[in-house]
C-alpha cells in the first residue's frame, strides 16, 4: 500500500464507522443509470434485488417492542429478530427456523441503553432516534463472505449506480490479543471484484469485530463506506453498509470458539443510504424528512429549515427542526408497535422522548397547541405504505401525543413558574432545593424529567442540590421496593383521642366519593378530574393538631372531601399533589392517603406554608391510579377464573395491588398444576381480549344478599355498597333469577377500576407458592410486562429444548458431560427467577430436573469407566505393596469412603516440606520446597500406613 494511504487511513480511524458531520452537498457523479430518487424507491430496489436476483425470503419489520429480550429496551438493529436463530434457540417447529437467506428493512429505535443517540439528536445533521435497518441475512452457511461482498457490491454500484471509485472498504486486519489472523478472505474478494488496493483498509476490534453482547456469537466485519469529499483533501468517508460474517462465539471466559454454524448478518442505514444517492446535504434533507420539515415550518410559522448547526445556527431553530422531526417519526412508530408514553422502562424514555419534542416545539419553534399530533399524517404518509400498522393507528397515536403534549405543556408552564419563584428566594450562591425539583419531578401531572430540570436551571446559571436529589431518589426507590412487597410500616395516625374530639365537633367523615371522578378518552386514555376541598385539619408527626404548618414540615391533612383512593381492600393508596386555589405554582406533594375512621388523612412535607381554612386543589398521580384500576380489574378477573378452573367453593383470602403487580391469596387443596394456571389465564385472557365494560353500582346491602356467584370477603362492607359487574349491567348481575353472577366476575369492592377490560392487555402469573397450609399465594402482571413475560418464558422454553437435543446426542468425555450438567444447572437457574408464566416455569423445572438427572447419570457412568481404566494403570504400575501413593486427577470426584481425611494426609506431608496445606475429607492440596521428591512420597506412606 502506497505510504501516502497508509498516512491517510490513520487520519481515516475517526471516520470509519461513524456518522459524519455532512460537511456539504453531495456531487452527483454516477452512472448513466437512472438511480431511484425516491426514498420509497430506494428501498423497494433493495428488497426486490435480493428476492428476485438472490432468491431471499422477505420478511416484515419485527415491533420496536423487543420480543423476549429483556436486555432491550426498543429493538435496535435488524439482527434483533434473528437472535434465536444466531444463539441456536430458535424453536425447530416455529417458521423461523426454516429461515436460510432472508431480507428487510427492519424499524429501530436508538434511545435509552447500550446504543443511545437521543442527546445527539438535533445538535448534527446524521443522529436519529428511529432509522430503518435495511438488511440481508445468510444461516447456518447458507452463503458466506464472497456471496454477500459480491451482492453488496453488485446493489451500490449496478442498481444503484454509485461510482466505484467513491466507494472504500474496511476489513478485520487481525488481533494478537484474540489470537486472531487478518480476515485477508475478505480482503482479497474486496480485490477480486475490482476495489483498487489503496481504497482497502485494515483496522483493528473496535471497527471491524462485532460481537452481540459480552457473550454470544460475534465475528469479523468487513464495511462498505461512501467518500462525501469530491477527490480534493483527504476522503471524508461515511459509513454506509456493515457486512458481519458470524463464525464465532464469545464463551463466557472470554474465549473465541468457532460457531457450529456460520451466519451472514448485514445492515445499511435507509436515511445514510438515500442521502448519498440523493446527494443531499445531510439525512435530514432527504424526502424521509423534507415533508415533515416543510409541514413544520407551515405549522409554526419558523424561518425555513436551512440545515445549520453549532454556533452558526442562531436561537437553535434548525435543531429543533430536527428534534421534532425525527421525534415524531420515533413516537408514532413506537405507539403504532404498541409502546406508549410512561413510567418506567422503555415507555419512560418514549415519554422524555415526546417531552423533549414539545419543548423545541413550543419555546424555539413556537408552535400552537396540538402541533405535534397535527404531526402524525404525515409521518403515516411517509411511511405509512411500508409499516401499514402506522395507518391503522393513526388517530390513535395523534390523540394520545396531542393529549400527552397537552398535558406537558401545563405541566411546563406550571414547572417554570416555580422554578422562578424559588429562584426569587435564593441567594446568588445558592443550590437549587432538591426538594423542590424532586417534587417537580415526582407529582403526577407535572412529571417533569429531572435531565429536563436540571437543564432548565443550567439555562438560568443555577446549580441543583445534587446530593440532596440524590438523597431523595434513594428514598423514592426504597418506598416503590416497600410498594412492591407490602410491608406493615407506621405513617401518621390519628388517635382514637383525635377521632372522638372529630366525632364531637361534628366534623363529618371525609367525601371521597370523586376518586370515582373518571371517565374514557375517544383516545383510549383516562380522564382524571380534580378536587376542590377545604383544609379542615392538619396534623404534625406525632398526632397533634395545629392550625398551620410550615415549609419542610412532615404533616397529616385532613379534607372535607377527596379524590384520593385511600389503601383499602388490598389496593394501593393514591398519590400525586395539591396546590392552594388561587396559587397554582406551588406543589404540595402528597406521599399516600390512609383512612382512619372514616377520616382520609394525607401525608405530605409541606413545601410552604398551609393553614386550616385554605381551599385546595387535588390532583392525583395519573400514570399511578391508572396502574391500580388495571391490576384491580385483573385481580377481579383472576378471582373469578379461578373459581371457574378450582370449582365455585374456592375463596379468596387476600390480595395487594399497585401498579408494578398484584398479589393474590386464595384457599386451595393443594398447589396449582400448571394446566391450572395455564387455565386461569386463558380465562382472564378471554376476558380482557372480549373488551367486556365494566360496570360500577352502589346499592343496598340487601340486594345483594343471596345472589348466586356473588364474590365478597369476610369484611364489613359499607352500606349502601359499591357492585362491580364485569360485562353484565349491575341491575341485572343482581337479578338472583338470572343467574348471571354465575358466568362473569360479579364482586363487592370499593376500588376503582377500568371501565373497559381490554385495558388490561394481558394476564400472567409470574409467582405461585404455599403460605400455610390451604392457602395459595399468587403474583401476577398485566400489560406490556406480562407480554414480556411470555416472551421471556417462550425463549427459555427454546433452550431447554436445546439442552434436550443435546444431551440426547451424548456426550464423548467427561469433561464434555460436566460442561453440560453445568449448562443444564445454570439454565434451571435461569428459569427459577425469571419473571415468566408460572405454568411454564413448572413444566420447564420438571423437564430441567429430568435433564439434570440425565446428564449427572451420563457423568457417573463416565467416571466409573474413567476410573475403572485408571485403577488398571495404577495396579500394572504398583503391583506389590499394602497401598499405592500416585498422582489423581481431581478434575471430577463423586464419592470415596477415606479412612483419614484427605486435609490431614496433605498437612502432613506438606509440612515435612516446610509448607502448607487446605482442602476437605475428600479432596486436598498443599504447597512446599523440597529437593528430594522420594522423601515426600516416604512421608506420604508412612502416614498413610500409620492411618489404615
Amino acid at each position: 500500500m502506497p505510504a501516502s494511504v497508509v498516512a491517510a487511513a490513520g487520519r481515516l480511524r475517526q471516520a470509519i464507522g461513524r456518522s459524519s458531520s455532512w460537511r456539504g452537498p453531495i456531487p452527483r457523479r454516477f452512472s448513466s443509470e437512472p438511480c431511484p430518487a425516491q426514498a420509497a424507491a430506494v428501498r423497494d430496489a433493495f428488497l426486490s434485488f435480493f428476492r428476485d436476483r438472490h432468491h431471499h425470503r422477505l420478511v416484515p419489520s419485527a415491533s420496536v417492542r423487543p420480543r423476549g429480550d429483556p436486555t432491550l429496551l426498543f429493538v435496535n438493529a435488524g439482527m434483533n429478530q434473528f437472535k434465536p436463530i444466531f444463539l441456536g434457540t430458535v424453536d425447530p417447529r416455529s417458521e423461523m427456523a426454516g429461515f436460510r437467506r432472508v431480507a428487510n428493512s427492519q424499524k429501530c429505535v436508538r434511545a435509552g441503553g447500550r446504543h443511545n443517540d437521543l442527546e445527539d439528536v438535533g445538535r448534527d445533521l446524521s443522529h436519529h432516534t428511529f432509522f430503518e435497518m435495511l438488511g440481508n441475512w445468510a444461516f447456518g452457511g447458507e452463503y458466506f463472505k464472497e456471496e454477500a461482498c459480491s451482492m453488496a457490491w453488485e446493489l451500490l454500484t449496478q442498481v444503484y449506480g454509485i461510482p466505484k471509485d467513491k466507494l472504500w472498504i474496511s476489513y478485520f486486519g487481525g488481533d494478537p490479543n484474540m489470537k486472531l489472523n487478518p480476515d485477508l478472505e475478505s480482503r482479497d474478494i474486496w480485490l477480486s471484484l475490482g476495489v483498487p488496493a489503496s481504497h482497502v483498509l485494515s483496522f483493528g476490534p473496535q471497527e471491524n469485530f462485532w460481537e452481540m453482547g459480552d457473550t454470544g456469537p460475534c465475528g469479523p466485519c468487513t464495511e462498505i463506506h461512501y467518500d462525501l469529499a469530491d477527490g480534493v483533501g483527504t476522503p471524508q468517508l461515511v459509513e454506509l453498509w456493515n457486512l458481519v460474517f458470524m463464525q464465532y462465539n464469545r464463551e463466557a471466559d472470554g474465549s473465541l470458539q468457532p460457531l457450529p454454524q456460520r451466519h451472514v448478518d448485514t445492515g445499511m442505514g435507509l436515511e445514510r443510504l438515500v442521502a448519498v444517492l440523493q446527494g443531499r446535504h445531510s439525512t435530514y434533507d432527504t424526502d424521509l424528512f423534507s415533508p415533515l420539515l416543510n409541514a413544520i415550518q407551515q405549522g409554526c410559522g419558523a424561518p425555513p429549515y436551512l440545515g445549520r448547526v453549532g454556533a452558526a445556527d442562531e436561537g437553535r431553530t434548525d435543531m429543533a427542526y430536527r428534534v421534532v422531526a425525527d421525534h415524531i417519526r420515533t413516537l408514532s412508530v413506537c405507539i403504532a408497535d404498541g409502546v406508549s408514553p410512561g413510567m418506567s422502562g422503555a415507555p419512560l424514555v418514549l415519554r422524555r422522548i415526546l417531552r423533549r419534542a414539545v419543548r423545541f416545539s413550543t419555546e424555539v419553534l413556537r408552535a400552537p397547541l396540538g402541533f405535534l399530533g397535527s404531526l402524525v399524517p404525515v409521518v403515516v404518509e411517509i411511511l405509512g405504505d411500508t409499516y401499514p400498522e402506522l395507518q391503522k393507528n393513526s388517530a390513535q397515536i395523534a390523540n394520545l401525543v396531542s393529549e400527552d403534549e397537552a398535558a406537558f405543556l401545563a405541566s411546563l408552564q406550571r414547572g417554570r413558574r416555580i422554578i422562578d419563584r424559588t429562584l426569587r428566594r435564593l441567594g446568588p450562591s445558592d443550590l437549587f432545593p432538591a426538594e423542590v425539583a424532586w417534587s417537580l419531578s415526582m407529582s403526577g401531572d407535572l412529571g417533569l424529567p429531572l435531565d429536563l430540570i436540571e437543564l432548565m436551571l443550567e439555562e438560568k446559571g443555577v446549580r441543583l442540590d445534587s446530593a440532596g436529589l440524590a438523597r431523595l431518589a434513594q428514598e423514592e426507590a426504597q418506598h416503590r421496593a416497600q410498594q412492591a412487597e407490602p410491608v406493615q410500616e407506621q405513617g401518621l395516625q390519628l388517635s382514637i383521642h383525635t377521632l372522638g374530639e372529630l366525632q364531637h365537633r361534628g366534623v363529618p367523615p371525609t367525601d371521597d366519593s370523586p376518586k370515582y371522578n373518571y371517565h374514557l378518552l375517544p383516545s383510549g386514555g383516562y380522564e382524571f378530574g380534580a378536587c376542590e376541598a377545604q383544609v379542615l385539619q392538619l396534623y404534625t408527626e406525632d398526632g397533634t393538631a395545629v392550625a398551620s404548618v410550615g415549609e419542610g414540615q412532615r404533616c397529616g391533612l385532613l379534607l372535607d372531601k377527596t379524590n384520593f383512593y385511600a389503601e383499602q381492600g388490598g389496593q394501593a393508596s393514591d398519590r400525586g399533589y395539591l396546590v392552594r386555589v388561587g396559587q397554582q405554582d406551588v406543589l404540595f406533594p402528597v406521599a399516600r392517603a390512609q383512612v382512619c375512621g372514616g377520616f382520609i388523612l394525607h401525608e405530605m412535607v409541606a413545601p410552604d406554608c398551609l393553614k386550616v381554612g385554605d381551599r385546595v386543589q387535588l390532583h392525583v398521580d395519573k400514570a399511578w391510579r391508572l396502574g391500580c384500576m388495571e391490576k384491580h380489574t385483573a385481580t377481579h378477573l383472576l378471582n373469578w377464573a379461578l373459581r371457574q378452573a378450582l370449582g365455585p367453593g374456592t375463596e379468596q383470602r387476600g390480595s395487594h395491588l399497585n401498579p408494578e403487580r398484584l398479589r393474590f391469596d386464595v384457599a386451595t387443596q393443594a398447589p396449582l398444576t400448571p394446566e391450572q394456571l395455564r387455565a386461569v389465564e386463558n380465562t382472564v385472557q378471554k376476558a380482557v381480549g372480549q373488551d367486556e365494560a365494566v360496570y360500577m353500582e352502589e346499592v343496598a346491602l340487601a340486594h345483594t344478599a343471596h345472589v348466586p356467584g356473588l364474590r365478597s370477603l369476610d369484611e364489613v362492607y359499607p352500606d349502601p355498597v359499591r357492585v362491580v359487574s364485569v360485562g353484565v349491567p349491575v341491575a341485572h348481575a343482581l337479578d338472583p333469577a338470572s343467574q348471571a353472577a354465575l358466568h362473569t366476575s360479579v364482586e363487592l369492592c370499593c376500588g376503582t377500576h377500568l371501565l373497559h377490560t381490554g385495558s388490561i392487555g394481558d394476564l400472567v402469573i409470574i409467582g405461585e407458592r404455599q403460605l400455610t397450609k390451604g392457602t395459595t399465594r399468587l403474583l401476577a402482571i398485566t400489560g406490556e410486562q406480562a407480554q414480556q413475560a411470555r416472551e421471556v418464558g417462550e425463549s427459555l422454553a427454546q433452550e431447554v429444548e436445546a439442552a434436550a437435543e443435546r444431551l440426547s446426542r451424548g456426550s464423548r468425555d467427561v469433561v464434555e458431560a460436566q460442561r453440560l450438567s453445568k449448562d443444564v444447572g445454570q439454565l434451571t437457574d435461569a428459569v427459577d427467577t425469571a419473571v415468566m408464566p408460572q405454568w411454564q416455569r413448572q413444566e420447564l423445572q420438571a423437564t430441567l430436573k429430568v435433564l439434570q438427572r440425565r446428564a449427572n447419570t451420563a457423568i457417573r457412568k463416565l467416571e466409573m469407566r474413567q476410573a475403572a481404566q485408571k485403577t488398571q494403570e495404577l495396579l500394572q504400575r504398583h503391583s506389590a505393596g499394602p497401598l499405592i501413593v500416585d498422582t489423581v486427577s481431581t478434575e471430577s470426584l463423586s464419592s470415596a469412603t477415606p479412612a483419614f481425611t484427605a486435609e490431614a494426609w496433605a498437612l502432613a506431608v506438606c509440612s515435612h516440606m516446610g509448607g502448607k496445606a487446605w482442602g476437605s475429607r475428600m479432596v486436598a492440596q498443599g504447597t512446599g520446597s523440597t529437593a528430594d521428591v522420594e522423601a515426600a512420597l516416604s512421608t506420604a506412606r508412612a502416614y498413610a500406613l500409620n492411618q489404615l
